[in-house]
């Protein structure tokens, strides 16, 4: 686990929606409520997502802290 500050995520293109990467091809959507509760997922296979997703998540894990070394300021 890794936490990433916003500060350091502003220039990263972000899918809108929570998701699973399975095999760089597979994307499990999560949808919550504004109060934070799970509503649904949905799946595609969309290959133009898939690579989005791939490059955000690959983006966001080299920036992030990991867990042992994070501190809130």
């Amino acid at each position: 686990m890794r936490w990433l500050p916003r500060r350091r995520a502003s220039d990263i293109a972000l899918p809108g929606n929570d998701f699973w990467l399975f095999d760089d091809q597979v994307i499990r959507w999560g949808h919550f409520s504004r109060s934070g509760a799970m509503v649904g997922h949905e799946t595609s296979e969309d290959r133009a997502a898939a690579k989005l997703c791939a490059e955000a998540f690959d983006a966001v894990w080299s920036r992030a802290v990991p867990h042992d070394r994070y501190q809130i300021r």
